[in-house]
Order: structure tokens, then C-alpha cells, then sequence
């Protein structure tokens, strides 16, 4: 093989990134020991969905993103407010070929070292794209975790800050061979999963537990409250145990990547099918 072929073969190995608005290989770049989202998870982060050269729910990742700014006091620079921050994540998600089928992971952090006092509330951004394949669909199989719960905080209703606890649920899922795990607060209250909000429809009224659970204000989540507004459908932001859950007509995990039916909650069977699961799908992420 000719040295041509393989500097062509290792350009395409390279996967490229999108930092502080600038292309880079993932060789160069050089994050400093001081780095605070390595030294104190000082950031959060946004996972986006490309479909057919669209950015998935933008809005309400924007929304988001700014609700998780002011809660951190930390400085999104005046991109992160016009329409070039899209057409950049969309450029590199080109480069990517992840345009047609993609997830895009936005990370922001506070910039500069400093101990826990921060030195400045600037911030770094990076910006990762990869392809993706079409959503494996089937009902879950979910337990419930015993060893780990959610905990309100004026940081819990956005991705970053409680990271820990998704990967200590993530283990728990992991020991029990389940394909997630259903998180309750301190108080045994069903609050979410370990990557989905969690919705249950019980007789006319589509259900969810509210923020006041530790659970993350997930953009589907945002979404499907919108719409249920727009079309006039009952919805209750209420308390319920995981055997108030069990009686439920379906219940279904909501994140941006859509949206999948419970079958099995720990040993109860559970119903898959319903009308209004039908429309949410259609209507969201048809």
C-alpha cells in the first residue's frame, strides 16, 4: 500500500471536534490538568439528535442550556445566542456523516483553573458528532434501584452536575442484566430512569413525577408537556410509588432519542399499547 493510501486511510481514522469554535482532531486536542469539568464536573453538557440535516428539539437544548448557565453563574459567549452555533454543529456533523442519522454531545465547562473558588465564569465548549443507527424499539425491561436515589437541588433538573448518580444507577443496571433502572427519591417516589424521563398514563390523564424529585427537565419531557397543552390533554405533575406505577395503564421512558413502553416493571408484566402513546410518537418524532 502506497504512502499516499495510508495517509488517506489515517485522515479518515481521525475523528473531528468542534472546540471553542475551532476543528480539531481528537489527537490535538489538549485539555490542561487544571480543567475544571476533569477537576470539579464544573459544567454540564447537552446530547442532541440529527435528523435529516435538523438539529432535534434545538430550542428547547437552548432553553436548557441557558436555565443550566445561570444555575452554574457561568458566561455562554454570544455564539451560543445566534443562528452560527447551529450551522457549525451541523458543519461538523457533516464531517461526521452523521447528518441524516446523528448524535451530537455539546460540553460546556467553566474556564480558567483555580481551586473551588473559580477564577472566572467564561467558559469552554466542545462539540462531538457520530452517526447513529435507527432506534432499537422493543419494550423495556426495567427493576428498580435499591442502592441509589435522586436528590432535589437548584442543579438537578439539568445533565452534568449529578452525573455520579446515573453511574452508580448504570451499575445496579449493569448487576441486575436489566435495560434500565427506575430511580425514586429519598422518599420512595418514582422520579426517572437512569437516562429518561419517566410518563405514565393512568385513565384519562398522561402522568409524570415533578422536578421536586431530582429528576432532570428532560427536552422530551418539555416537549411532551407542550404538546399535551397545545392539544388539550390532562396532565399531572404527580407523587407515585413504584406499585402505584405498576397499576398503570402504560408507562414509558421519554428521552430525546424517543420514546419506548415498559413491558416488565421488576416481575409485573405491564400493557405496551395505547392510543395516546400512538399520537405522542407520530406527533413528536414522526
Amino acid at each position: 500500500m502506497s504512502y499516499l493510501w495510508h495517509i488517506i486511510i489515517y485522515l479518515n481514522c481521525l475523528r473531528l471536534l468542534l472546540f471553542n469554535n475551532h476543528i480539531v482532531t481528537d489527537d490535538e486536542l489538549r485539555l490542561p490538568l487544571s480543567n475544571r469539568a476533569f477537576q470539579y464536573n464544573d459544567g454540564f453538557f447537552e446530547t442532541i439528535i440529527i435528523r435529516q440535516g435538523r438539529l432535534r428539539f434545538w430550542e428547547a437544548h437552548e432553553q436548557r442550556m441557558q436555565e443550566a448557565a445561570r444555575a452554574l453563574q457561568l458566561q455562554l459567549p454570544p455564539l451560543f445566542f445566534s443562528s452560527e452555533l447551529t450551522e457549525r454543529l451541523l458543519e461538523l456533523a457533516t464531517q461526521q456523516h452523521a447528518l441524516a442519522h446523528g448524535r451530537l454531545k455539546l460540553k460546556v465547562w467553566r474556564a480558567g483553573a483555580g481551586l473551588y473558588t473559580p477564577e472566572t465564569n467564561n467558559v469552554d465548549w466542545l462539540a462531538a458528532a457520530q452517526p447513529t443507527e435507527a432506534i432499537y424499539n422493543l419494550p423495556l425491561q426495567v427493576g428498580v434501584c435499591r442502592q441509589t436515589h435522586t436528590l432535589y437541588s437548584p442543579l438537578s433538573h439539568f445533565k452534568g452536575p449529578n452525573a455520579p448518580v446515573y453511574v452508580q444507577a448504570g451499575l445496579e443496571k449493569k448487576a441486575h442484566g436489566k435495560d434500565d433502572m427506575l430511580l425514586l427519591d429519598r422518599q420512595s417516589t418514582v422520579s426517572e430512569f437512569t437516562a429518561a424521563n419517566v410518563f405514565w398514563i393512568q385513565g384519562d390523564a398522561l402522568c409524570t413525577p415533578p422536578l421536586e424529585t431530582g429528576c432532570i427537565n428532560g427536552v422530551l419531557r418539555r416537549s411532551i408537556l407542550r404538546w399535551c397543552l397545545q392539544q388539550q390533554v390532562k396532565v399531572e405533575e404527580c407523587s407515585a410509588t413504584v406499585e402505584q406505577l405498576g397499576r398503570a395503564n402504560v408507562v414509558f421512558a421519554a428521552n430525546v432519542t424517543g420514546i419506548r413502553a415498559v413491558g416488565r416493571l421488576e416481575e409485573s408484566e405491564l400493557p405496551t399499547q395505547h392510543p395516546l402513546l400512538d399520537r405522542l410518537q407520530s406527533s413528536l418524532l414522526g
